[in-house]
């Protein structure tokens, strides 16, 4: 029973990893028209570029993003997969195991029961992948696409994961109307393959108080990576681990036995979920701040409130905190006290990044250091290190912070006329406010020595965010042949990146010759081998000098 406990405790931290751990690392591209930014560069640009077009190296990248699409496809899996497994622990569903198992055993045969449990299974994976693509129809892909940095949406996920954690916290219940979970009862009794697919149904619908707000995290988080199947995928690795034991415990029906008691431990797996759902909604609060720069969520606030989270947990865990609907705890098990030491040792990790630590870690999940009003690590870091002084303001720079106070340009057209100046090549960093990725490579990547290095001495840098929202002057609003606006400085972005470079994923690392704006080696997305990034701006600067 403990070793189950144990189990238990540890798919609770597997579940805030997978929920957390899969980037959200595509553009906003329902607006992508492949036009020309300015008309002074279309005829030159496209020339240029011709060739590029058809060379092997955007074959490659169309090979590298498939990868990439699938391994974004994998990690809604596995993050499904833990959610459903988490779910198994909720007081909704676990008792129910027994009981379920028991109706299948019972009277019937070994492999009967068995063929009718896996039955029962499918039915309720079906189900749930069912209202993953209902997601993906009612949306559309285009929407999905959208998600990611859409302001209204993400501000409505953010209120929705905190209703969600006020729900497991205990301070009300999601149910579903009594009248669907009364019918789809009575529909149960009907016998047959029909009869099991009403008790899968009346599975989903009674257990939903405590697996909606699982599903829900699940669904916003496969919706805003811009993957089509995104929802479909993350439901089915749900309703596959919620289906698995209902078939393995009708084959071995002893091991039931092995299973420990129903009690006030199940409530305290809700409440667990309920701090890692509050936790995790900041970040898409975070998201909007940034992506329409509002500025009054920096990461000190951040970290703030994500130490007091942590915190609040770890003391619940102890014991020492306790809610209305809690039962009363006697004893701390020894599962339960070594989970409360790894979350407030995690709380106390967070704490030095109030004073700029980087928390290399979690860097990609925070907002980004720039945001730190006092920062210690950065100033620390550069001692010593050469860099560029800045050549004077530079457009957009009243909205962007530059990374490591690197001399970073804005704009692509102002950085290019810079490069050719100073007879330098171009490093483009296609990158986004919602890109966890991004802050993984500026956070893990950049501030090596020789990597620093080369990319203030040796390149000018462009930094071009394409899920920003800001309003382009007029001057520089692009209209398309399709007669669409481009009014914002995301908008212009993705557009360059989707015309000139066939990409509309980041980070996206783009090496240019800046007098023909031909590629000097192949782009790149997140490589998070210092030796492999290090090799590619090398690789770059080798063949603009030759």
């Amino acid at each position: 029973m403990i070793s189950f406990k144990k189990i238990c405790l540890g798919l609770l931290l597997l579940c805030a990893i997978s929920l957390s751990g899969y980037a959200q690392n595509s553009a906003d591209t329902s607006n992508l028209t492949f036009t020309e930014i300015k008309p002074e560069t279309v005829s030159n640009t496209v020339k240029k570029n011709d060739s590029v077009a058809k060379t092997p190296a955007v074959l490659q990248k169309t090979v590298i993003q498939t990868k990439e699409a699938h391994k974004t496809l994998w990690g809604i899996f596995i993050a499904g997969f833990v959610g459903g497994l988490a779910a198994l622990l909720m007081p909704c569903i676990f008792p129910m195991l027994p009981l379920t198992v028991s109706f299948f055993t019972k009277g019937a045969e070994k492999g009967k029961a068995f063929r009718r449990a896996a039955l029962y299974g499918f039915f309720i994976i079906l189900i749930y992948v069912v209202l993953g693509l209902l997601v993906t129809i009612i949306f559309g892909a285009d929407a999905l696409n959208s998600l990611s940095t859409n302001g209204i949406f993400n501000f409505f996920f953010f209120l929705l994961l905190v209703a969600f954690a006020a729900s497991f916290l205990g301070a009300f219940e999601i149910t579903l109307p009594s009248s669907w979970v009364n019918k789809m009862d009575a529909n149960s009794d009907k016998g047959g393959i029909a009869g099991l697919f009403f008790m899968a149904g009346t599975l989903a619908l009674v257990s939903f108080s405590c697996t909606g707000p699982i599903i829900g995290t699940l669904l916003v988080q496969a919706a805003t990576t811009g993957a089509l199947l995104g929802p479909a995928i993350g439901m089915f690795g749900f309703s596959l681990a919620l289906a698995i034991p209902f078939a393995l415990f009708a084959l071995f029906p002893s091991a039931m036995n092995k299973l420990p008691k129903s009690g006030g431990w199940l409530n305290s797996v809700k409440v667990v979920l309920g701090f890692l759902e509050l936790a995790f909604a900041l970040k898409f609060l975070s998201n909007v701040d940034l992506a329409y720069h509002w500025e009054w969520f920096d990461r000190e606030i951040f970290l703030s409130l994500w130490i007091v989270i942590f915190g609040m947990m770890g003391i619940y865990l102890l014991g020492k905190l306790r809610f209305s609907h809690d039962s009363p705890l006697s004893f701390i098990s020894v599962p339960r006290l070594f989970l409360a030491t790894i979350i407030l040792a995690f709380t106390v990790y967070l704490i030095p990044g109030l004073w700029g630590a980087p928390l290399r870690s979690i860097s990609a999940f925070l907002p980004p250091q720039e945001t730190q009003d006092f920062d210690l690590y950065t100033t620390s870091l550069l001692a010593g290190k050469t860099t560029i002084a800045n050549d004077g303001p530079h457009k957009y720079a009243d909205k962007f912070h530059p990374k490591l106070k690197l001399n970073t340009y804005f704009d692509y057209n102002e950085g290019i006329m810079a490069a050719k100046k100073l007879n330098k090549p171009v490093l483009i960093d296609f990158t986004g406010h919602a890109c966890v990725n991004c802050r993984k490579m500026e956070n893990n990547v950049w501030p090596d020595q020789e990597v620093y290095k080369m990319i203030s001495n040796d390149y000018v840098l462009i930094q071009l965010y394409v899920d920003d929202k800001s309003e382009l002057a007029p001057e520089d609003i692009v209209i398309t042949p399709e007669g669409k606006k481009l009014n914002t400085i995301g908008k212009k972005w993705s557009d360059l990146q989707a015309r000139k470079f066939q990409a509309n994923s980041q980070p996206f690392y783009v090496l240019l010759d800046p007098k023909t704006e031909a590629l000097l080696t192949q782009p790149q997305g997140a490589d998070y081998e210092v030796a492999n990034y290090k090799k590619f701006l090398q690789d770059g600067l080798s063949v603009f000098n030759k």
